[in-house]
């Protein structure tokens, strides 16, 4: 750097250096610089002699990072420097041709964009598996009851494949946000330069086929500093973390004693360090923790971005580390509900005892009433009161007698008591997206052609 005549300041370069983390670039920069020196041969910049020592040279370096044991020079200030001080030292000077055409601005936002579209196709790579054993378990326990909640207090019986395929459809929107985020990283911002463009005519459109890009970026401006597809992902991976949240939060609260609906396999529990007799739901409970996490990943990037300047500044150094930690703990998360998934033991005793009760059809008898000509909501109060008489009795709802019914209502007639048989309340909900064996069985079907469907049109363009 002629420009300078003095060193860095030790504190200004332990700010300043990023290799401790920015070294996961190294096989997309290594794969994106053998690329450029392909678009600079095409345009002479390169002889065949030439592009085949960079080509074989960077290959050297992709192996000696790989290995074990391998460090960074302290010298090394990122990945984009200690990579072509790497190639120096197996094909001498000639390394110092490959910087030709392009500037570490557009050269950084390349590999991450690379990033990104591997690990999108990762995403919902592990989606999918959470997806397919959630049908498995939908499919399984397509007619055990179980509470519905609202407020955590027992409001409305389902089937507990009901139940589950709701996470479903959760992660079937979660894979169409990776998706977003996977296009939105197929425009390739090489060719940007520093701001402006570079002076050479590489054949930018080549060199984009070449790595996998789908297009490129038609303004220099925006491809230097456009960081959207991270922030793309990382929004997919905050929504989707929360969803994980969600599943986890259930899974704690349905394997306590005081629910006892199902129990994790041993291989996703722990025990306690005290008390020998516990086994706790640790995997589910940071599935839960680990949401919030992701979420401050993406607000992190988001801020840093708030109100920058085009087009780079030093601040988009800080894309790497909440990109990198939001792709870490989302892929272990949906790894690791997977996991759980597969193991997960439902008890059907304890969910069937948990929907026998009376209160949960308190909505069934409302619609009776209105099916007789009664205003929902005045049906509303009469069973309201109903369920207060009962309440303060001590007794189950059919366990009031036909009296009690009339001086509520002169609707209310022995078909109240019919109304309140368990498996009623089950199969009147026939509307589609509803809990009932028909409107399920439809849903099943429409969860398996789902899951085919995921991520299916982006193997066949990898392939």
């Amino acid at each position: 750097m002629s420009r300078f005549r003095k060193d860095p300041d030790p504190r200004f370069w332990r700010l300043n250096r990023s290799i401790e983390f920015d070294a996961r670039l190294a096989p997309y920069d290594i794969d994106q610089s053998q690329a450029h020196a392909r678009g600079l041969r095409e345009i002479g910049v390169l002889d065949d002699d030439e592009l085949e020592r960079i080509v074989s040279g960077l290959e050297n370096v992709r192996e000696r990072i790989g290995q074990a044991g391998f460090s960074f020079d302290a010298a090394d200030e990122d990945i984009h420097m200690a990579v072509e001080r790497l190639l120096g030292e197996e094909i001498g000077p000639l390394a110092g041709k490959l910087h030709t055409g392009r500037s570490r601005n557009d050269q950084v936002a390349t590999d991450v964009a690379m990033v990104v579209q591997a690990h999108s196709l990762r995403a919902i790579e592990l989606l999918r598996a959470a997806m397919a054993r959630l049908l498995e378990q939908a499919e399984a326990h397509r007619d055990w009851p179980m509470p519905g909640y609202t407020h955590l207090q027992r409001a409305q019986p389902v089937y507990l494949g009901h139940h589950l395929l709701a996470y479903f459809w959760m992660f079937a929107r979660d894979a169409l946000r990776f998706e977003f985020a996977l296009e939105s990283a197929r425009v390739m911002p090489l060719g940007s330069g520093a701001l402006a463009g570079v002076n050479w005519e590489i054949d930018r459109r080549a060199v984009a086929g070449d790595l996998g890009f789908a297009e490129i970026s038609p303004n220099s401006i925006d491809g230097a500093s456009n960081r959207d597809f991270v922030l793309d992902y990382m929004s997919a991976a905050s929504i989707c973390s929360m969803h994980l949240s969600r599943l986890g939060s259930e899974i704690v609260i349905w394997s306590s004693s005081e629910f006892g609906f199902c129990e994790l396999d041993e291989s996703f529990s722990s025990g306690s360090s005290i008390m020998p007799q516990k086994v706790n739901p640790d995997s589910a409970e940071l599935l839960r923790a680990k949401s919030p996490r992701v979420a401050a990943d993406f607000l992190s990037l988001l801020g840093t971005m708030h109100a920058l300047p085009l087009t780079y500044g030093k601040d988009m150094q800080e894309d790497k580390e909440p990109l990198f930690d939001a792709i870490e703990t989302v892929e272990g998360c949906l790894d690791a509900a997977e996991g759980m998934l597969a193991g997960i033991s439902f008890d059907r005793e304890r969910l069937g005892a948990a929907s026998g009760d009376e209160m949960l059809a308190a909505t069934e008898v409302a619609d009776l009433l209105v099916r007789k000509g009664v205003p929902f909501r005045e049906a509303h109060g009469i069973v309201g009161g109903l369920v207060r008489d009962a309440v303060e009795r001590g007794v189950a709802l059919s366990e009031l007698g036909e009296e009690d019914l009339r001086a509520r209502s002169e609707h209310l007639d022995a078909s109240f008591y019919e109304v309140l048989r368990r498996e009623s309340w089950l199969e009147s909900k026939r509307i589609e997206g509803g809990t009932g064996s028909e409107p399920l069985a439809r849903q099943l079907d429409l969860a398996r052609e789902t899951l085919r469907e995921v991520g299916e049109e982006k193997a066949e363009e990898e392939l």
